[in-house]
């Protein structure tokens, strides 16, 4: 997996809508021509024959249906026929043509979708033998593409039609009174692993919609072959006739949307993106670009063509859905750790802001040296990078997770104060009861004073960095921590070295360059006993938050 932005990353756990095509990823992307036939259902060597000559002149990119024809059957074309003009695909007509200078006649021979061939053709040819196209030969056709579709056939419509070898240029309006060859069917059978695929984002809360070009029937043969429920399929048509506010029920209603341009992709997004849904959209080609862009988060494969790959926010090395899973599940837990990080910090500041400020003001000394703000900021730090590989609990990422900054704020508000409870009683600790109040003796000497304010700065420096860097133990998860919900090995390990080191580094050669003095081991009794209380305290109120403020 190739990710461009960390963001990314974080609002992949938040997707609550995964939006894909189906080609490839409900199905095995090895598309297979299965016939090749007439008006009647007969097989045609002729109808393979000019499908084969449309696929193989075409100068634009070859999709996998033009790849199936041509390994389907080789037919020497080099020497008989060249290329005389083309009309390339597009959403509007979906059908391509190819000009070719063939047995003497410049032919024009259109391959695309059903209908929209059909529409340009006033003929049909059996054999040899052309006949008037009549509205009982189109009942009969198109009750046998519904019939293919319904089995999950993709099914594309052969036409023709000759020109003067006079004539060397042509345009849309060419493409009328065709002569109607026949049709070629494929199967791209679908992948064993959708299913429990289907299933595992189902369970992690994500919703899938299938956003296809195909035909709807052929989509809701696949949906059923891999176990997707599908109540309420749209087609791009339908979608082009609603109003704004139909659109978006429509949309948001919907399972698979069928037959879309690449237009219709992008607004389906966005209507979803309105409707505040996080979507991810998964999407190799051309006409998915304008929805990989507008979607949260963009998603194609490293076999993706270039402007697919350029519009998406993350590569995928391999197209799944079972890897989409796994990303998801990891962008929760990416986000979760974020989530940690900014309470432990936001909670934390705010409640050193009150114990700073009234320290400041009630003692004739600094509460704390420059020197041992920084050191006890930089060993902070320190035991917070277990974080991004803690271990998330399992109710942390069964459903999608999104940015609450309010229930950041109160969270902040409730849990912050807590910490300087305790702060005050360190400070009333170190002031009566290991009487750094001696510093306000007047009789005292200069030495004494200076002993005095050190003891009382070492004493709330230790009793800090050991609350900030346990409470993160209690902050990371709703249950019970160390009894119901373990810390990552990397984050115990950074906790117990930095509150070893708070509580030696009094006691080392050095501690005078950081003005610290040896602590009375009566301190850490007494130490022993806030840390205790404070984690029953803060585990209690945070309970209750999560019950009154609920959250992530």
């Amino acid at each position: 997996m190739i990710v461009k932005h960390l963001s990314s990353i974080q609002n992949f756990g938040a997707i609550d809508i995964l939006c894909t095509d189906k080609t490839g990823t409900l199905t095995q992307d090895r598309v297979l021509l299965q016939m090749a036939v007439d008006v009647m259902g007969e097989e045609s060597d002729n109808v393979l024959r000019y499908a084969y000559l449309n696929s193989f002149f075409q100068t634009g990119l070859r999709n996998l249906l033009d790849r199936a024809v041509l390994e389907h059957r080789e037919f020497a074309v080099d020497g008989s026929c060249k290329l005389v003009d083309e009309l390339p695909f597009d959403f509007q007509r979906r059908r391509m043509s190819v000009v070719v200078d063939y047995e003497g006649d410049h032919v024009l021979i259109s391959k695309g979708a059903v209908e929209e061939i059909y529409a340009c053709c006033d003929r049909y040819q059996i054999d040899d033998e052309i006949y008037p196209l009549i509205g009982m030969i189109k009942d009969d056709l198109f009750e046998e593409v519904a019939t293919l579709n319904s089995n999950g056939y993709r099914v594309l419509a052969i036409a023709y039609n000759e020109f003067s070898p006079d004539r060397k240029n042509f345009t849309h309006e060419d493409e009328k009174n065709l002569i109607l060859l026949g049709y070629i069917a494929f199967l791209d059978p679908p992948k064993d692993s959708t299913a429990q695929a289907l299933l595992k984002l189902r369970e992690a809360g994500v919703k899938v919609k299938i956003l296809t070009g195909d035909n709807a029937l052929v989509t809701r043969k696949i949906c059923k072959d891999v176990g997707m429920a599908v109540n309420h399929v749209v087609t791009g048509d339908e979608l082009f006739r609603m109003k704004p506010e139909e659109f978006d029920r429509a949309v948001g209603e919907a399972d698979v949307l069928a037959k879309l341009s690449p237009l219709q992709k992008e607004q389906v997004v966005q209507s979803l993106r309105r409707q505040e849904h996080v979507i991810g959209f998964m999407g190799d080609g051309i006409n998915d670009a304008p929805a990989l862009r507008a979607a949260d988060v963009g998603i194609s494969v490293d076999t993706a063509v270039d402007v697919a790959k350029e519009s998406a926010d993350i590569v995928l090395l391999e197209k799944s859905l079972m890897v989409l899973d796994d990303g998801i599940l990891e962008g929760r837990r990416v986000f979760a750790n974020i989530i940690k990080y900014i309470r432990m910090g936001a909670s934390s500041n705010f409640g050193n802001m009150f114990s700073v400020v009234g320290a400041s003001y009630l003692l004739p000394f600094l509460p704390m040296q420059p020197i041992q703000i920084l050191l006890n900021n930089l060993l902070y730090d320190f035991s917070q990078t277990g974080i991004p590989v803690d271990n998330v609990d399992e109710e942390q990422i069964r459903s999608p997770r999104k940015w609450d900054i309010g229930n950041i704020k109160w969270f902040m508000i409730v849990i912050g104060p807590i910490s300087s409870i305790f702060d005050y009683a360190t400070f009333a600790l170190m002031w009566f009861l290991f009487n750094s109040r001696i510093f306000n003796d007047p009789s005292v000497t200069n030495g004494v004073r200076d002993h005095a304010a050190q003891l009382f700065q070492t004493g709330w420096f230790v009793e800090s960095l050991l609350t900030q860097t346990l409470i993160i133990h209690i902050i990371r998860t709703r249950k019970i921590p160390f009894l119901q919900s373990r810390a990552s090995l990397p984050m115990l390990l950074t906790t117990l070295v930095v509150m070893a080191v708070a509580v030696w580094l009094p006691y080392l050669p050095f501690a005078s360059r950081f003005g610290m003095v040896p602590l009375p081991l009566a301190y850490f009794g007494w130490i022993a006993l806030f840390l205790l209380g404070y984690s029953i305290l803060t585990h209690m109120v945070k309970t209750w938050f999560f019950k009154r403020f609920g959250g992530n």
